[in-house]
């Protein structure tokens, strides 16, 4: 499932979220830096959600153009299978939470970043196209 997310701006113009110059490389750079250093820390649980939240917007970002990728794959190959899981796995993960304790959110976390780096890696490699 994948949704455009669009602003109204003050003119009146709607811009959607998900075009290539609203993904901000350097800001999602920075919050995957920021999830990686929490190995072996206890942050606080406001600080977990807050970065949660992050990785959860820069994945919704990112996303809708890995899937338009997929698209363009001939559906019956198996590349276009694997990339389709992957995407649907990704999606499933940014709905799981942090879950109880404090591993789960560190798991969480971290498997949000390594989602995130590699929907950045698939965004590169689309802009080189």
């Amino acid at each position: 499932m994948t949704t455009n997310h669009t602003e109204r701006q003050a003119g009146g113009t709607v811009t959607a979220a998900d075009e290539p110059d609203a993904i901000d490389v350097a800001s999602i750079e920075e919050t995957i830096a920021r999830a990686q250093v929490l190995r072996g820390q206890a942050p606080d649980t406001s600080e977990l959600g807050d970065l949660e939240e992050l990785l959860r917007g820069h994945i919704a970002l990112l996303l809708p153009e890995a899937r338009q990728s997929a698209r363009g794959l001939w559906h019956g190959s198996i590349e276009a299978h694997r990339l389709t899981a992957r995407l649907d796995g990704i999606e499933r993960q940014t709905r799981l939470g942090l879950g109880s304790g404090a591993l789960s959110a560190h798991v969480q976390i971290h498997q949000l970043a390594r989602d995130c780096q590699w929907l950045l890696a698939q965004h590169a490699a689309e802009a080189r196209r």
